[in-house]
Parts: C-alpha cells; structure tokens; sequence
C-alpha cells in the first residue's frame, strides 16, 4: 500500500505522498544528529516549557486532530477527541516529572560518592501503528524528548496527515526544528535506518511479524529495542462479580477503537453458573450499537482501517464458524461502501480455531464457558499473547489469583484494561517487551551510567 490518506467509511482516496529518498532521509538524520548535540544540553526546565505549549496545542486542536484521524483511520470522531485530549495529558506528565524520574540515585559502595546518572542516548526511531494515530506517538515521544533525546517517526502508511500533524505541533511549542521529525516512508526503508550508526534505539508498536522485524535488524547492530505487539486479552467474570457493570465494560472494552485495539478484552470467559445471564445481557448491549459514519456522533462503531482488515476479520469469523462456532449476533460486513463490520458474538468456540487462538482486530467477541476458576485461568493463559488481562470478581482470593496467575503484562481488577501515563505499560509473551509510560517508560531510552568517585 502507498502512503495515502483513505476514507474507510467511503474507500475514497483523499491524498496521496511520496516517500522520502534516500538522499531526503540523510538530510534528515543529519539534521537530528546535529540537533542532538545541542538539545541534549537545554534543561529540565526549558523542555517542561515545550511539552506544556504542544499539550496547548494539542487541547486547542482537539477537534481538528480528531477529524484527522477518523478521515484517515474510521475511529468515531468523540473518541479521536478523547484520544487527541489524552495525548496532552501525556505531555503534562512527563513535563511534570521528567527532572525527579531522571535525577542521580545515589548509591552506598566503598567510593566517597557514587551514583546513577540518566543520559539522553540520541535518535530513537520509532515506528507507530494507524489505530491509536497520535496517542501512540505521543506516549513515546513525550518521555524520549523530556529525557534529552530527539525523536524520528515512521508512521503507518495510512495515516500520514496525522503523521505530519505530529511534527508540526511540536515546532509550533518551541522544541527546535529536527528534535522531532516525521519520516514519510515505507516498511522496507526502515531497516536502513536502523542501520544507521546515528539511530541509537527504536521502539515499535504493531504486529508480530512487524515487531520481529524490526527486532532482528536492530539485533545485527547491537540496538536496544521496545516491542508492543499483538494481544488476545481475557475477560474473566466471576459469580460474585456485578454482571450488568461487567456486561457493560465489557462491550466498552471490545468496541474502543472499531474493536481495532491490541488491549482490547478479545476473549470473554464466564463461568458456567452465570454465563446464559452474562450472554444475554452482552447480546443486548451489541445490539443497541450503532454502525455508520464515524464523523457523526451518535455512531459507536465506524469503518475498520482497510479493506484487507475487513476482509482478514470475515474470513477469521467465517473459518471459526466452519469449525463449528456458533454466531449470536453478526458475523458478516455491512453491505455497501466502506470498511464496516457488524458487531459479531462468537460461541462455542472450537479449540484451535481463529477465535480460540487469533487476535482478532475488529469487533468480534469470543465467548467461552468455563466450569471453575482453574479453568479460567488455564483458558486465559493458553494463547501466545500476554499483554492485559481483565477480571470480574469480588472475592479477594480470587482476585489475588488472577493477579498472581495471569500471564500478562497488566491485569485489571473489576475494571477494563487501559493504558495511564502514571502507570507501565507493555507486555510478555508474544505481545512484546520493554515497557512505555511511568517511570519505567522514561528510563528505557538512557544511558543508565554508574559513576564512582574515590
């Protein structure tokens, strides 16, 4: 695919780009490489400055920004409000709290002083996904810049509007021009810049396939890296939990983002005792969901991003159905123009089929039956993905075990999973390593370095 703007509700292609030549992207890395040197020098105080002006923009903007993004990816237009809102929120927190995260930690040895000191490592080149078109962005490049970095993004090739969009407010808040630039560029001009000596480290978000790519070209050159990859999250409801709440977050969590979120709850576990009640509550709440333009603001479920996304997800439903799934509510796209999918229930799920063992992006739900929490658990961990996990329950022992067993990089009690600026994010597994956000986020692209003084 081109580097294009699409209209997924419509198929129209609004605006095409052209990659960057080689001889752009050095001008480019040299400018970075250049602009480095001296903003690695300017201090906690003056970056402050700019993170809160872009957090300015990004308020000021919102609604702009957010037909933006529901132009080129299908997203409802009030979530791409919410999401351009949450970005300012991520810039204010690390403009908050970059100095105290990055300070010297002093250390007790046999010098007369030691200590840790945190230092900017360079260009970091990060490669984002179309879903969350700023807020992805936003939570690395908040943190890398507050830390003294400067920051290079290729972005998904359907969202380049927003790419550049990006960039722009962070001139516009002051931070001298080349500390962040945005690379119009494809997937196979990536590992060249990987490659490059200048590129320190890169960051990912997106799929497998993506993440081992990127991986294994950063590996060849010694280069740390930080994966956020794919998710096939649990859902687990309990007898003592409060079934209309969880029913309700329940679609809430599946629905965010067209369904089209690597933290979206994917896999519903119930247990048997409660699950006829569970089921048909969730069939009623899919069915009051409204399908249709994502610019008008009574739609909950908009286009998904691309046609072979559409028709990736209809053919997971339908192999799942061949097996003998059974469909509650769905299970095809909407006749017409544009990318739309009818919100789907899966049950009776067979073992191995797409809905057992896929992550499916798009608003499809898996629903499962178990007999105990052993098997909730047993069930839950039983994919190659481990990014968040959501339980239902008000008992404590419970909810310790899920804490404790779940194999996940996050598990939400009695709430669905999502991603905060005060809290880490990332996962195990096959769903990645490293983590964004808090201070683990900001302390994965430094130079961590011991000094000892006799």
């Amino acid at each position: 695919m081109g580097i294009a703007t699409i209209n997924p509700a419509t198929g129209e292609t609004i605006k095409t780009f052209e990659p960057l030549t080689a001889e752009e992207i050095e001008t480019k890395l040299a400018l970075a490489q250049a602009r480095f040197q001296e903003y690695r020098k300017t201090s906690f105080s003056q970056r402050s400055q700019w993170m809160y002006k872009a957090a300015e923009i990004l308020e000021r903007d919102q609604v702009e920004l957010g037909k933006i993004m529901t132009l080129e990816m299908g997203k409802p237009l009030k979530s791409a409000i919410a999401e351009a809102q949450k970005c300012a929120l991520v810039c204010r927190y690390y403009g908050d709290n970059a100095e105290e995260f990055l300070k010297d930690l002093p250390g007790s040895t046999d010098a007369s002083q030691s200590f840790v000191r945190y230092q900017p490592m360079g260009i970091i080149l990060a490669v984002m996904p179309w879903n969350f078109p700023l807020w992805q962005v936003f939570r690395f490049a908040a943190p890398a810049l507050m830390a003294g970095n400067v920051g290079i993004l290729k972005h998904a090739s359907n969202v380049p509007q927003s790419a550049l969009k990006i960039e722009e407010i962070f001139t516009e808040a002051g931070f001298p021009e080349g500390v962040f630039q945005t690379f119009l560029i494809g997937a196979s001009q990536v590992e060249s810049i990987i490659n490059d000596d200048r590129v320190k480290a890169a960051t990912l978000t997106g799929s497998e396939f993506a993440g081992a790519s990127l991986a294994a070209a950063a590996g060849k050159q010694i280069k740390k890296t930080v994966l956020e990859l794919g998710g096939s999250d649990p859902f687990i409801v309990l007898e003592s939990a409060d079934l209309e709440l969880a029913a309700t977050t329940a679609v809430t969590a599946r629905m965010l983002n067209n369904g089209q979120s690597c933290i979206a709850a994917k896999r519903f576990i119930v247990l048997e005792s409660i699950a006829a009640q569970f089921e048909k509550l969730l069939v009623e709440k899919f069915k009051a969901l409204k399908v249709g333009d994502p610019m008008d603001e009574s739609i909950d479920i908009g286009p998904l991003a691309t046609p072979d996304i559409l028709d990736d997800i209809d053919k997971q439903v339908q192999k799942s159905v061949a097996m003998g799934a059974k469909v509650l509510i769905g299970g095809k796209a909407l006749e017409g123009a544009g990318n739309f999918y009818l919100p789907t229930i899966l049950t009776d799920i067979p073992p191995n089929s797409p809905a057992d063992k896929e992550e499916f992006f798009g608003p499809v739900a898996s629903l499962f039956r178990v007999k105990n929490l052993d098997e909730a658990i047993d069930l839950a961990n039983s994919t190659c993905f481990g990014l968040g996990a959501s339980g239902w329950t008000n008992n404590p022992d419970e909810q310790d075990r899920l804490i404790n067993e779940i194999e996940a990089g996050a598990v939400f009690i009695n709430g669905m999973v999502k991603s905060d600026p005060r809290l880490p994010f990332g996962g195990t597994k096959r769903s990645g390593y490293g983590r964004e956000l808090g201070i683990y986020g900001i302390q994965e692209f430094v130079n961590i370095k011991t000094v000892w003084i006799k």
